[in-house]
């Protein structure tokens, strides 16, 4: 599927009265001399001739060495004045802007359409070309050669204009790597026409070209695109390729967009035919995150351990990649199978002893004990969003700007084997139009409380625990509620929420959701998806360490 990429063209300065058109303008004759004007003002008169002409001079000169953006903006100046005499024609394009009595501001009339369609046409036909492009690869097998006007391309790109005012011949000579000048053609079409067609394949070298002549406004639309389709299907895929590019481009915007991306739908990159090609430096940057989005531990490891079977990775970045995997939140039983297993864990069975008896010690007692020898602070006894039912539960809210909802869900008090048979039962509140202690009007004249959910407020989820327990002592439950969307046809976590009881603690729940819109990306059947993980981190229990 191709997608057109469109932005508007800087606007060009310089044409029409005044700037750089003026040095082509011929000097108006001087008056003829009357026979009755004293001789004086004849001498006077020859001395301003021979000024003239020395002038002329000069300018002829000046124009030789600026002939090339001369010829080019005289021929931009005539498409621009033929635009006039397609106004009647182009009557159905016709703009106006302003009020019927002309306003202040006065009315505009636009044929910019008319415009586009012409320069277009003037890359096509290669009238009054006065620099021919030669694209070549560095195998030299590939040649493409097109003919552009010097004008165009100084105005779009600084890099072009210092070349060509540099060059020496009517040719310039580019060299190109081979994606790069399979897509040229479409790249100086962009600078013609503001837009483009692409398709995904073609992002990554759309993206250097723009990046290396400098177009910034290309540069940042093929960011912005590559961001919106991290999702669609490709036969081999582009979330790593992507980010992997976008490092070395040093293009943060799009190297943070598709690490989050990846991370918070790491399931489905996981189950990919990608994961085993992504490299070792981006394997490392998701184990070491704890934002991770996916069904268990265990599905994070036996998918590193198809990697590294795949890879054959030096030991050292085997060691690194295993020792980041959290092996405490991994049931018991799972870990004796890994043990009897896993041949990778067989091999380096040594370089991770110390965090499977740790793991071991923190299933076999509670975590308050665990708490007095080891540092629970560490990330091997941190959940990270897992989608197990053990953890969390999703919620799909029909109709959310109607009024609240509430649920209730369970889930097992902690990750340690010692609280798998405890229960944590919790209720859940979705208010669409909350108002926040700070707007709300406290009394009526009649000194009763007036209602607190009116019109333009804004969504809040609250989640508490239906009872109280004495084993959620030295407990604190994170809240994190995955807000899913729809994009390119798929279902994908659009926002990630981490609270203690409500989401008013984030202040921009849902920000970004217009949940009355139909067509809102949203929402999927007039249907608002979330998912609720509740985490229980032992953070505090390091106070009672002695």
């Amino acid at each position: 599927m191709e997608t057109t990429l469109a932005c508007f063209l800087p606007q060009i300065d310089g044409v029409g009265s005044g700037g750089g058109l003026d040095v082509v303008r011929r000097t108006p004759d001087p008056i003829p001399r009357s026979d009755a004007e004293p001789l004086i003002l004849h001498r006077q008169h020859n001395r301003k001739q021979k000024s003239r002409t020395e002038k002329r001079r000069e300018a002829g000169e000046a124009m030789v060495k600026q002939g090339a953006h001369i010829h080019t903006g005289m021929l931009f100046l005539a498409v621009c004045l033929q635009l006039e005499a397609a106004a009647a024609a182009a009557a159905g394009m016709l703009k106006l802007e302003g009020t019927q009595d002309g306003g202040s501001n006065g009315d505009t009339i636009s044929h910019s359409l008319v415009l586009v369609q012409r320069l277009e046409a003037l890359l096509i036909q290669g009238n009054g070309s006065d620099v021919s492009l030669r694209v070549e690869t560095p195998t030299a097998d590939e040649v493409k050669v097109i003919q552009a006007h010097t004008l165009v391309l100084s105005l779009q790109s600084p890099v072009f204009e210092e070349m060509l005012l540099s060059r020496n011949s009517s040719t310039l000579v580019l060299r190109e790597s081979s994606d790069c000048a399979a897509v040229f053609d479409k790249f100086i079409r962009y600078l013609y026409c503001g837009e483009l067609s692409l398709h995904l394949d073609q992002a990554t070298p759309l993206h250097k070209l723009a990046t290396k002549y400098q177009v910034l406004s290309l540069q940042q639309g093929i960011t912005q695109y590559m961001t919106h389709n991290l999702a669609r299907d490709s036969p081999s895929g582009h979330m790593a390729g992507w980010y992997e590019y976008a490092l070395q481009a040093g293009d943060i915007t799009l190297r943070d967009s598709c690490l989050q991306y990846m991370a918070w739908n790491l399931s489905s990159l996981l189950q990919s035919g990608e994961w085993v090609t992504i490299s070792s430096e981006l394997l490392m940057s998701l184990l070491q995150r704890s934002d991770l989005i996916l069904q268990s531990e265990m599905e994070l490891f036996s998918a590193l351990e198809a990697w590294i079977i795949q890879n054959n990775p030096d030991g050292l970045t085997v060691e690194n990649a295993l020792r980041a995997v959290r092996y405490a939140m991994i049931p018991p039983r799972e870990l004796f199978l890994l043990q009897t297993q896993s041949t990778v864990l067989a091999r380096y069975q040594e370089s991770v002893r110390d965090l499977l008896y740790m793991s071991y010690q923190f299933h076999s007692a509670s975590p308050l004990q665990m708490a007095k020898y080891f540092d629970v602070n560490c990330s091997l006894f941190v959940p990270r969003n897992y989608l197990s039912p053990l953890w969390g539960s999703p919620w799909i809210i029909n109709n959310p700007t109607r009024d609240d909802r509430s649920m209730s869900f369970q889930t097992q008090l902690g990750p340690s084997n010692h609280d798998a048979n405890k229960r944590v039962t919790w209720n859940v509140l979705f208010s669409p139009r909350w108002l926040p202690l700070s707007m709300r009007p406290m009394y009526t004249e009649t000194g009763a409380m007036q209602p607190t959910r009116v019109e333009g407020g804004r969504p809040r989820v609250i989640i508490t625990p239906a009872t109280s327990s004495a084993d959620f002592a030295g407990v604190n439950f994170q809240k994190t509620v995955l807000v899913m969307a729809q994009q390119q046809g798929k279902v994908v976590v659009k926002h990630v929420y981490n609270f203690h009881q409500s989401t008013e603690e984030n202040g921009d729940f849902l920000a970004e959701a217009d949940l009355y819109r139909r067509t809102s990306e949203y929402l999927m059947d007039s249907s608002l998806f979330l998912h609720i993980v509740v985490k229980p981190l032992y953070q505090t229990l390091i106070s009672t360490k002695n």
